[in-house]
């Protein structure tokens, strides 16, 4: 990716995952989250890694892009690692060191999704199924671990440190974001409460569990509430969590009411 796209050596490793279907967010969570996504991308020169396509968190992330990003393409950073049989018209993408015009206008009777137009860049994950989410996450999880070995500076023996962010989501986040927290060292996973599903419910978790939890709420200045998760204990959060109610994060856009 240096090489071949000429790309700068990130400094920090911004890692969005949440809904892959279309979910409504309230003006204050999206200003907060496209906002702080891309002051924070752009103060640290950071990589931001989404799914890439024009739906659910992937196109938040390009809208933030659009609106507060820099003009410039090739400083945007910002890389799709997308599942090709969820590609509308993937066909048109097919070729070798040539160049392949793509418009990302949907078909509304397609099931399948374009590409985020303001992602710099992409990495298609093909596993030959079609419609499918899912195949691009081994190899994401395998980049990311490759990225944090680099170093931010040659004279530095830091390696890039690497950031989840969560909003909405279904059950797969769950797993996710345990992931995260379960690495040497443990990834630290900001939590957009209010955003919806996974996220609220980890939310809830954070809020409910007991008093010795290594969890710490932090206020974003102006806007919604979020989890700042370093937990080790979360395994045991995630088994002890009903799976009913994580079989009930339906793709629906919902507002949730715990009792």
């Amino acid at each position: 990716m240096l090489r071949e796209w000429q790309m700068e050596r990130p400094k920090l490793l911004l890692s969005i995952h949440g809904g892959s279907e279309n979910f409504s967010l309230s003006p204050k969570v999206k200003q907060t989250f496209s906002k702080g996504l891309i002051t924070a991308a752009l103060s640290t020169g950071a990589w931001i890694l989404s799914d890439g396509i024009n739906t659910g968190v992937s196109k938040y992330v390009g809208e933030a892009v659009k609106t507060f990003g820099s003009h410039d393409l090739r400083k945007r950073n910002t890389v799709g690692i997308t599942p090709w049989g969820v590609i509308d018209n993937n066909t048109d993408l097919i070729g070798r060191d040539a160049f392949r015009p793509y418009y990302p206008v949907g078909n509304p009777f397609s099931k399948r999704s374009c590409l985020s137009g303001f992602h710099s860049h992409f990495l298609l994950v093909d596993d030959g199924t079609q419609g499918k989410h899912g195949c691009q996450h081994g190899l994401r999880q395998k980049l990311e671990k490759q990225i944090q070995l680099q170093k931010i500076h040659p004279r530095l023996n830091q390696g890039v440190p690497v950031v989840c962010v969560v909003v909405e989501g279904g059950p797969a986040i769950v797993s996710t974001v345990l992931d995260y927290v379960s690495r040497a060292p443990p990834v630290p996973v900001f939590v957009f409460e209010g955003s919806g599903r996974a996220a609220d419910l980890l939310a809830f978790l954070h809020k409910h569990t007991s008093v010795d939890r290594l969890l710490i709420q932090m206020n974003m200045a102006e806007a919604t509430n979020l989890c700042f998760l370093t937990v080790e204990r979360l395994e045991d959060l995630y088994n002890s969590v009903n799976i009913t109610i994580l079989s009930h994060l339906n793709p629906q856009p919902c507002k949730q009411k715990f009792v």
